[in-house]
C-alpha cells in the first residue's frame, strides 16, 4: 500500500528543470572539475585562452593577465574583439550571447577559428554564472563597448567613487539589454577586456589564484604560440608571492616553438641535439550541422590534423612529457600521445634490429625486446597537434578523443623519426647510434633489475649467496631496523667489523673513489664493480626500475675519513645515490657517518681513570679545551688528530660512529631536486668552463686554514 501511495504522489511537478546559467551555477563541477582553487583557475583558463585563440588564428600578439588588489582578475588582448553587432536567432548582441548563453560562440565550424582552444561554447558564460560580477569591454568599429554582469545576468552596478565594486547596488535590464558606447578608440585599434570576480557563494575564501600557477601556463602558451606577447601583473601584495612588497609584473615572448619549449623543460645534459618533427595528415568524420531553418543534419566533413613534436633523449633517465591541443594541454594524454608512443616504439625496435651486431642484441632472444620504458628514459617531448573542433573526454579537457589523430601521428612521428635516426650525415648518425645505446643500456639495466628482485632478499646460511663476497652482512632480516655501512677501505673495515653490531648493522667496503657517474653513461656505471656491487647489495635495482619497498636496508651509511679524500668519496657516493636511487635519498634513508676529529684525553683526579673526550671541528676542539681550562681539569697536550677511520680502534669506532645509543649521523635530503641536480652537474659534470668560473668566483673567501694537508 506504501509503494503506491508513494509511487502516485511522485509526478513531473517534482522534476526540476535548471535552464541557462543557473545549471551552471547548481553544478559547477560539471562544468569546471571542482569549486576549490583548481577551479577557480579553470574559469581564469577559459578566459585565457580564448584570447590565446585569437593569437593562434593571428589576429592578436600581446595579452595583459592583472591580478587586482580586490581579488578580481583581468585579461586583456588586442584581437579582432567579440562581435558587437546583434545575433539574427537571439536578437542579442554578440557580446551578451558569448557570456549569457551555454554552448554559443564563433568556434562551432563557422569560419572563424581553424584550431581553438575554446571548443563547447560554455567558456565565457560559465566564467559569468559562476562571478559575482563581470565587466566587458569591446574595442571595435572605432568605438569602446561595455556591459556589465552579476552572477550572468546583464544589467547596471551604481559604482561609487573609487572604481568597480561587486557589491555596488545593481539594477539588472528588464525590457531589453543594452551594449553601452563609452567612448572613441582609432579605428584600426581592437581588443577585448574582461574584468571578474569570483562568486564567494560558489568559491570558499580559501580558493586563490595561483600565481606561480599562472607563470607556469603562461610561459607554456608562449612556447606554443611563437611571437605572442604575455604580461603577468600580481597587484594583490599576498604574503609568500613575489608581488608581496610590491606588484610584480613579467612578461614572457619566445620565438622558437616546441624546440625553444623542450630546452627549457630538459633537466639532465643533451644525448642528441632537439630534434624537430612536423607533418600533417587528414581524416573524415560525421558530424551534425546546423541547417538554414536550425535543424540539425548529420554531414561528412574532412579534417586536417597537423602535428609538431620536439624531442630530445638526456643522461638520465626521468622522463618529461608535454601533451597538448590547439595549444590546451592533456595532462592524461588520449589518442594523440598513444600515436607517438605507438610510433616510438616501433621505429626504435626496428632500427635496434638493423643494428643488432654492433649492439649485441640477439634478435632470436624475445626476452631482450624494446619496451616503451626503456625508450622514454631521459626523454624530454613536447607534442602538439592542431585541429578543428578536436573531441575530448569532458569540459576539462584532459584527454583527446578523436581516434583518426592515433594514426596520423604515428605516422608523421615513424616518417620523421626514421629519416633522422637512418640520416648519412656524421653528426645525425652520431647521434642516432648515442640514442640506440642508451635504450639497449636501459633494456639490459632492466632486465638485470628483474633478475636482481628474483633473488630472494636474505640468504640463509644453508643457501648459496649470489651478493659479493666482500659483504659483511647482518643477521636480522627486519629492514626498518638494519643498516648498511658503506666504508671507505679494508683497513677501516677490519675495524668496523670489530666495532659493528652483527645483528643489525652490514658492512660494504670499497675500494678508492668510485666512479664519476655524472659524466659516465650507464653502461659504464653497471660495469663498474664498485657501482654494481652497491647496487647488487642495496637490492632495488637502479634509474627507473628502482623499488624502493626492495631495498634490503632501512638505513644506508656512508663511512668515510673526515678529510679532503673522504669528502670526495663521500660525493661521489652521493652522486650514484642521487642520480640512479634517488628514492632512497627523497624518503631520507641516506645517511653520511660523522666520525671525530679529534681526540682529547683528560687526566683524572686522584684514583680515578683518565677520560677520553671527542670533537668534530676545530671551534669545537677550542670551545672544549678552554671549559676544561675553566674548571681545573687537565689534558694531555699530545692532542690526537684522526686521519682516518683505521686510526681508531674498535672500541672508539662504534662509541663515536657506529653505536646508535652515542653516534651522529647527518641524513642526506634533497629537499628542492632542481637546485640539487644542478650543483651536482656543476661539480661532477662533464661541462668545465661552470665549474672552473664557480672555483675561481670562490677563492677570494677560501680560508687556507680549512684546508687538511
Amino acid at each position: 500500500m506504501t509503494s503506491t501511495v508513494s509511487e502516485s504522489s511522485y509526478t513531473a511537478r517534482h522534476l526540476s528543470v535548471l535552464e541557462g546559467l543557473e545549471a551552471v551555477r547548481k553544478r559547477p563541477g560539471m562544468y569546471i572539475g571542482t569549486t576549490d582553487s583548481r577551479g577557480l583557475m579553470h574559469c581564469l583558463w577559459e578566459i585565457i585562452d580564448n584570447a590565446v585563440d585569437e593569437a593562434l588564428g593571428g589576429h592578436c600578439d600581446r595579452i595583459e593577465i592583472v591580478l587586482h588588489r580586490d581579488s578580481s582578475v583581468e585579461v586583456r588582448d588586442n584581437g579582432r574583439g567579440i562581435p558587437v553587432d546583434v545575433e539574427p536567432k537571439t536578437g542579442l548582441t554578440g557580446v551578451e550571447v558569448v557570456f549569457t548563453k551555454l554552448h554559443a560562440g564563433g568556434k562551432f565550424g563557422g569560419g572563424s577559428y581553424a584550431a581553438s582552444g575554446g571548443l563547447h561554447g560554455v567558456g565565457a558564460s560559465v566564467v559569468n554564472a559562476l562571478s559575482s560580477r563581470l565587466d566587458v569591454e569591446v574595442d571595435r568599429g572605432g568605438r569602446t563597448h561595455r556591459m556589465t554582469f552579476h552572477r550572468g545576468e546583464p544589467g547596471v552596478f551604481a559604482d561609487p567613487a573609487g572604481g568597480p565594486d561587486p557589491d555596488a547596488p545593481f539594477t539588472p535590464f528588464v525590457d531589453a539589454s543594452e551594449l553601452a558606447v563609452t567612448g572613441k578608440v582609432a579605428r584600426g585599434r581592437t581588443g577585448t577586456r574582461v574584468r571578474y570576480w569570483a562568486d564567494r557563494q560558489v568559491f570558499p575564501r580559501t580558493a586563490v589564484f595561483s600565481y606561480d600557477e599562472l607563470v607556469s601556463r603562461v610561459r607554456q602558451t608562449t612556447f606554443l604560440v611563437p611571437g605572442l606577447t604575455v604580461t603577468v601583473r600580481d597587484e594583490r601584495g599576498l604574503p609568500g608571492t613575489p608581488g608581496a612588497e610590491a606588484p610584480h609584473e613579467e612578461t614572457f615572448v619566445h620565438h622558437g616553438g616546441t624546440v625553444d619549449f623542450v630546452e627549457f623543460l630538459a633537466p639532465d645534459a643533451p644525448v642528441t641535439d632537439t630534434w624537430h618533427l612536423t607533418g600533417a595528415g587528414t581524416f573524415t568524420e560525421t558530424v551534425p550541422v546546423l541547417d538554414g531553418r536550425g535543424h540539425l543534419t548529420s554531414q561528412e566533413v574532412t579534417r586536417e590534423c597537423e602535428v609538431d613534436v620536439a624531442l630530445r633523449w638526456g643522461t638520465g633517465y626521468d622522463t618529461e612529457m608535454r601533451t597538448f591541443v590547439n595549444i590546451i594541454s592533456t595532462p592524461k594524454g588520449g589518442t594523440h600521445l598513444a600515436g607517438f608512443e605507438q610510433a616510438l616504439v616501433k621505429t626504435l625496435r626496428k632500427q635496434v634490429e638493423l643494428n643488432a651486431r654492433r649492439l649485441k642484441v640477439s634478435t632470436k632472444d624475445t626476452s631482450e625486446r624494446i619496451e616503451k620504458d626503456d625508450i622514454l628514459a631521459g626523454l624530454t617531448a613536447v607534442l602538439t597537434v592542431r585541429l578543428s573542433e578536436p573531441q575530448f573526454e569532458g569540459q576539462t579537457k584532459e584527454v583527446l578523443g578523436t581516434g583518426p589523430v592515433r594514426g596520423i601521428v604515428a605516422k608523421v612521428v615513424e616518417t620523421e623519426l626514421t629519416a633522422l635516426l637512418t640520416s648519412s650525415k656524421r653528426d645525425l648518425k652520431t647521434q642516432a647510434s648515442l640514442v640506440l645505446d642508451k635504450v639497449v643500456a636501459e633494456m639490459r639495466a632492466r632486465l638485470s633489475a628483474r633478475k636482481q628482485k628474483e633473488i630472494s632478499r636474505r640468504k640463509n646460511a644453508l643457501e648459496t649467496s649470489a651478493l659479493p663476497a666482500k659483504l659483511a652482512d647482518c643477521r636480522s632480516d627486519d629492514v626498518e631496523r638494519s643498516e648498511l655501512f658503506i666504508v671507505e677501505g679494508d683497513s677501516a673495515l677490519g675495524t668496523a667489523k670489530l666495532a659493528r653490531s652483527s645483528d643489525f648493522q652490514a658492512l660494504l667496503p670499497i675500494r678508492g673513489k668510485i666512479l664519476n657517474v655524472q659524466k659516465a653513461s650507464i653502461s659504464d656505471m653497471l660495469k663498474n664493480a664498485e657501482c654494481a656491487a652497491i647496487i647488487q647489495v642495496i637490492g632495488a635495482g637502479s634509474g627507473r626500475s628502482f623499488d624502493l619497498e626492495a631495498a634490503r636496508y632501512g638505513k644506508i651509511v656512508l663511512m668515510t675519513d673526515a678529510d679532503v679524500d673522504g669528502a670526495h668519496i663521500r660525493t661521489l657516493l652521493l652522486t650514484l645515490f642521487f642520480r640512479y636511487m634517488r628514492p632512497l635519498v627523497d624518503a631520507g634513508r641516506v645517511y653520511a657517518a660523522v666520525p671525530p676529529l679529534h681526540r682529547i684525553e683528560v687526566i683524572g683526579a686522584g684514583s680515578r681513570k683518565n677520560e677520553y673526550l671527542y670533537t668534530y671541528s676545530e671551534a669545537e676542539l677550542a670551545a672544549t679545551l678552554k671549559k676544561l681550562e675553566r674548571s681545573g681539569r687537565r689534558y694531555k697536550e699530545d692532542i690526537q688528530r684522526y686521519k682516518g677511520l683505521g686510526e681508531m680502534d674498535a672500541d672508539q669506532l662504534a662509541e663515536t660512529t657506529m653505536d646508535p645509543r652515542h653516534r651522529t649521523l647527518r641524513r642526506v635530503r634533497a629537499q628542492d631536486a632542481a637546485a640539487a641536480e644542478a650543483a651536482f652537474e656543476l661539480l661532477m659534470g662533464s661541462e668545465v668552463g661552470p665549474r672552473r668560473d664557480f672555483i675561481v668566483a670562490g677563492a677570494g673567501q677560501l680560508d687556507r686554514a680549512r684546508i687538511d694537508a
